[in-house]
């Protein structure tokens, strides 16, 4: 039963990650469309609040509750796991996901009231940082004890750095263009 909850977890875990991802990028695209003169900027708005209402209630909010349900469901059928000092850390890092997911859903209700507080940019930034906290989770998972946590700490802080600086040129060649 176990190995069943497991395909579960992970197959959900890739359908959350991936409308994670893509819901940020609506949301650079839905910001930057506010630099479009009318009637461009209304009819991009309008689409794109559509797009990321189908997409959060369709695929990323019920992926992220089945993840909940089916980690649970591990966690109770194998207790032991929660003996393991590589699991509170992944859990940690599970709740910051948690986090970022409503923040997420606090962006999208804001920009369909009109409110764009955070630049392209900022939005890019912001997309890494999930793919950091995947990274964490599933090296966490895969890895167990065999992490070094120093080793472990300084790759993700060298990635994060590698990630900044990959969005920094991109923002470099395309305000050039």
């Amino acid at each position: 039963m176990y190995q069943y909850i497991l395909a579960i977890h992970i197959i959900f875990v890739v359908c959350w990650m991936a409308g994670l991802f893509y819901m940020v990028r609506l949301f650079i695209y839905h910001t930057e469309a506010q630099d479009k003169p009318e009637p461009a900027r209304t009819i991009l708005s309008d689409q794109f609040e559509i797009m990321e209402r189908k997409l959060w209630w369709i695929i990323a909010t019920p992926s992220m509750y089945l993840v909940l349900a089916a980690g649970v469901t591990m966690l109770c059928l194998a207790p032991g796991w929660l003996q393991m000092g590589w699991m509170h850390i992944k859990l940690l890092f599970v709740v910051g996901l948690i986090a970022y997911h409503f923040i997420c859903q606090y962006k999208m209700n804001q920009m369909r009231k009109g409110i764009y507080k955070w630049t392209s940019t900022q939005l890019r930034l912001w997309n890494e940082l999930a793919t950091l906290l995947l990274f964490a989770i599933v090296f966490l998972a895969v890895l167990k004890n065999s992490l070094s946590w120093i080793f472990g700490v300084v790759g993700i802080i060298a990635f994060s750095l590698v990630l900044m600086s990959a969005v920094k040129v991109y923002k470099y060649f395309r305000e050039k263009k």
